[in-house]
């Protein structure tokens, strides 16, 4: 080597120095760096994706160099360690070890049985869906049946076991039922979003069936009928309630309107067949047995089909337990509204229409029985039907349309007609289309915030079908003692119609809020 070419090496890069490559010197051919045999095993061990580059190419590229030098730094960056003493190297351990401890706490905690598990591993539109569909529909049928059916045990109350307590007095008895499950809607949508949705409505059929069996040890009083048949069943109910019409929404996407409406059928069905059923329970066994058989199935088909009923999708923990901002929402403030204007008008026809047709029109009290028959089948075909419409022609457009045809057969058939054909004719268009309007409520709601936190904020809607049911029903009939002095049903059947009308307006307005087009499928 010539001592021009010794000057050029010294004054090269360092990564061609003697301690970074290794030269091969040939007569009359220039010098080229070539990688130790061990270092370059090492550097393709280390870092694969150059393996193929290197085998790709003969001459090795800059970029390899560096990191055959970086390679060869490292172990003296490593094995050159400082003195550390070693209770100081213990409680680095043991830092190590908490932290790392803390994090798989964060982040890998076990579920304990009591919370809620996600079940996200079935397919969303599967198979599995429509089990939860079917367990929340039997569910309801044994619930929002129970509360549907009061009529036949108000009827052996007035004229059996109470007859000098006023008539009203023993309407409460049905009324909180469905008061308290309303008013509890909060506290149980917390309880399916913190704890495991079987647990809850374990306990839901638990209360209800419990409430009944010690009602029917409670005939001497009614301000224990009040208490047991009345509130406890409702706090019951709410368990059951809630998560049954929220959770199959966590299940479906694309069928998700036609689910609720399947489940919130199962209530229709249970009233239609519930009313005869324990009818004939009291005629032949008496109140106390029927109160006791009834609450025994209760609980047993509650039991078995709370195992079916899970959810999807879990809350992390470190959420709010209740999103008030959420009622900052002017769309939550239209739908909040239009469900207390739309419960407020909801039980006229129900209550009202029977008596219409023996007072008004002189019908027997089998024809007034069969009124609310028609009411509670035509509102259970409607359940299922307006579901599967919403489908196609959007949730949204599908409630509004079905409050307006609502508050339109009362307007039109009811008020200015006072004959049996109008009757039945208003009876089932009135119970098809409010069915439509129960049943949508919670799909919008699913659409507008989400399936995650869909029971707290079904809870908050549910608190307006409180206010609407514990202000409609006294309502229309101090209306009909004061103002209609009994016999004038037209000023009620206004009220009824007027608020369902309210209803409709504030059901526009959301849709409005959520696109102005009139054609748009929402």
């Amino acid at each position: 080597m010539t001592e021009a070419d010794k000057r050029l090496r010294e004054s090269a890069s360092p990564l061609l120095s003697p301690d970074a490559v290794d030269t091969v010197e040939e007569p009359g051919s220039p010098t080229y760096p070539t990688f130790p045999i061990a270092e370059a095993a090492e550097a393709d061990q280390d870092a694969p994706k150059y393996r193929q580059a290197s085998q790709e190419s003969r001459a090795p590229s800059s970029g390899k160099i560096q990191e055959t030098e970086k390679k060869r730094n490292a172990p003296s960056s490593v094995t050159e360690k400082t003195p550390e003493s070693p209770s100081a190297s213990n409680n680095t351990k043991e830092t190590d070890t908490k932290s790392t401890a803390s994090s798989d706490s964060r982040h890998h905690r076990k579920i304990r049985w009591w919370e809620n598990k996600p079940y996200a591993s079935k397919p969303v539109d599967g198979a599995y869906g429509w089990i939860v569909v079917a367990a929340g529909c039997i569910m309801l049928m044994f619930s929002m049946g129970v509360v549907n059916s009061y009529g036949a045990y108000q009827r052996q109350y007035q004229l059996e076991q109470f007859p000098d307590v006023p008539v009203s007095t023993l309407l409460w008895v049905g009324t909180l039922e469905w008061t308290a499950m309303n008013f509890a809607s909060i506290p149980a949508g917390i309880l399916c979003e913190r704890f495991d949705t079987r647990l809850v409505t374990f306990v839901g059929g638990l209360v209800m069936g419990v409430s009944l069996i010690i009602a029917s040890f409670c005939d001497d009083a009614v301000w224990k009928l009040l208490l047991t048949q009345g509130i406890v069943f409702g706090l019951g109910a709410s368990l059951v309630f809630i998560p049954a019409t929220t959770i199959p929404s966590q299940w479906f996407t694309k069928h998700r309107a036609l689910a609720i409406g399947v489940v919130v059928a199962g209530s229709g069905i249970g009233g239609l067949w519930l009313t005869p059923a324990t009818t004939r329970m009291i005629q032949d066994l008496g109140t106390r047995w029927s109160l006791r058989i009834t609450g025994i199935v209760v609980l047993a088909v509650n039991s078995v089909c709370s195992v079916f009923l899970r959810n999807r999708y879990r809350v992390p923990s470190r959420d709010k337990v209740v999103d008030f901002s959420v009622m900052l929402d002017i769309r939550f403030e239209f739908i909040f509204a239009g469900v207390v204007c739309a419960t407020t008008a909801y039980f006229t026809p129900f209550f009202h229409m029977p008596s219409f047709s023996v007072l008004v029109l002189g019908k027997s009290t089998s024809f007034a029985d069969n009124m609310v028959t028609a009411i509670n089948a035509a509102s259970t075909v409607g359940r299922v039907a307006t579901g599967q419409v919403a489908k196609y022609a959007g949730n949204m457009n599908t409630l509004t349309v079905c409050t307006f045809l609502a508050a339109l057969s009362i307007l039109v058939l009811w008020l200015p007609f006072e004959s049996a054909g109008t009757l039945v004719a208003c009876a089932v268009l009135y119970g098809f289309f409010c069915g439509g309007f129960i049943g949508l409520s919670p799909v919008i709601i699913a659409e507008l915030w989400g399936v995650q936190r869909i029971s707290t904020i079904v809870g908050l809607v549910y608190i307006a079908s409180f206010i609407g049911g514990m202000v409609g029903a006294p309502a229309s009939g101090a209306i009909l003692d004061n103002i209609g002095h009994k016999t004038n049903y037209k000023p009620t059947i206004i009220f009824s119609g007027v608020f369902m009308m309210g209803a409709f307006v504030f059901f526009l307005l959301l849709r409005a809020r959520t696109s102005l087009s009139v054609l748009k499928r929402v």
